[in-house]
């Protein structure tokens, strides 16, 4: 047989078994919802949920034991900021603890009765501030109202006492530096344009795995012996031809799937998007193939259709995590950080975060890139051996 009549039959084979992918895909409901619906819907959820960006108008309990001009004056004045809506007035910190409790107020604020007294005797005056820390956003707004309004007030009491005869010289007493705060990278503050962008990405990653895993979990479900290759037909007789033609099904979905997450979702709910097309392309092309034969391999661990959920779902959040978009990378453990190279996902997040968010070239992230196409060789390598080991068992 000539080589020109074997490099045919080998894409005679796996053209049809690409066929044969494609009709198993769009047969079974549950691969659709994992191939199609997820990574078209799930987004958009996560999305709208978090396209406030910051929250406002938390609800907190003031108790006021102080009864004062200047109680009263930081009350109002921290019931105006945008973040903070006094909710209630209570008696006492019991009553204000049973509203945090029952969940109608997300902290307290504390004011003694001789916050003025001190004030007006030129001491420290203080003010106790009690959060609920199950949300880091609410704490994060009640806090820093009232530092905000603490620091102003006390800029207005300085004021007064310094007797000053000039503005200017009353804006210099009260802020010798003048800072100016510039958010870089993420310009609004906003937790959405900070997590969803590694969120996208982490998507593709799990429904492709869940899909694939939920795949050759009915093949093998199929089959009393636990066969996942059919050993009856002639086109299944290559290991790359079918691993390859397997592959061609799943990338020619999630080519489109990439583009929708990568490109469309962003402008859609105004993320930062800083990177050209052909940039993200060349993210996404070795993202999209190493995800794809991280999946083929982990589907040998799939015996049952719901296995795979099982185990994809359980460590979507802890891959967030080793990502180090949600906590510091420098403050994760070498061991972890370690396991977190298994997956093309946290390569993928750095590399796609970087560029698209920060504006970093392909050059900055050239050594992400090289770990993607290093993992897609490896874990076509793998996905091989897997489907070897599986054609063996089932002619044994």
């Amino acid at each position: 047989m000539s080589i020109f009549h074997k490099i045919k039959q080998a894409l005679v084979d796996a053209a049809y078994i690409w066929r044969q992918e494609m009709k198993q895909i769009f047969h079974d409901e549950g691969i659709i919802i994992f191939f199609i619906v997820v990574p078209l819907a799930y987004p958009l959820l996560y999305s709208w949920i978090y396209n406030n960006e910051a929250v406002h108008e938390v609800p907190v309990a003031v108790v006021d034991m102080s009864h004062s001009q200047l109680s009263r004056q930081f009350i109002r004045d921290c019931n105006a900021s945008p973040d903070v809506e006094v909710a209630y007035y209570a008696e006492d910190l019991d009553e204000a603890k049973s509203l945090v409790s029952r969940q109608l107020v997300k902290g307290i604020y504390y004011i003694p009765s001789d916050f003025a007294t001190r004030l007006n005797r030129m001491e420290q005056g203080v003010i106790s501030v009690y959060c609920d820390m199950s949300l880091m956003l609410t704490y994060k707004a009640i806090y820093q109202t009232a530092m905000t309004e603490s620091q102003r007030m006390g800029a207005a009491m300085r004021t007064k006492l310094a007797g000053n005869y000039t503005n200017r010289e009353d804006a210099v007493s009260v802020q010798p530096m003048a800072v100016d705060d510039v958010p870089i990278f993420n310009p609004s503050s906003g937790y959405g344009s900070c997590v969803l962008p590694a969120v996208l990405m982490l998507v593709l990653q799990q429904t492709l795995a869940l899909g694939i895993g939920m795949s050759a979990g009915t093949s093998r479900e199929r089959n009393r012996n636990g066969q996942l290759i059919p050993d009856d037909d002639k086109h299944y007789s290559g290991i790359y031809r079918i691993v390859s033609g397997k592959a061609i099904a799943y990338a020619m979905i999630f080519a489109v799937m990439a583009a929708y997450l990568s490109m469309v979702v962003p402008r859609m709910f105004s993320f930062p998007m800083l990177a050209h097309w052909d940039d993200l392309l060349l993210i996404m092309i070795p993202y999209v193939l190493a995800c794809i034969f991280f999946g083929m391999t982990v589907s040998c661990l799939v015996r049952y259709r719901e296995n795979v959920m099982l185990l994809m779902v359980f460590v979507s959040v802890p891959l967030l995590f080793m990502s180090g978009v949600s906590w510091p990378q420098a403050s994760i453990p070498g061991v972890w950080q370690g396991i977190s190279w298994l997956f093309p996902s946290t390569f993928g997040i750095r590399a796609y975060i970087r560029v698209n968010t920060m504006g970093a070239t392909l050059g900055q992230v050239l050594p992400e890139l090289r770990i993607l196409w290093i993992q897609a060789a490896v874990y076509f390598s793998a996905a091989c051996l897997v489907y070897g080991h599986q054609m063996r068992i089932s002619r044994r």
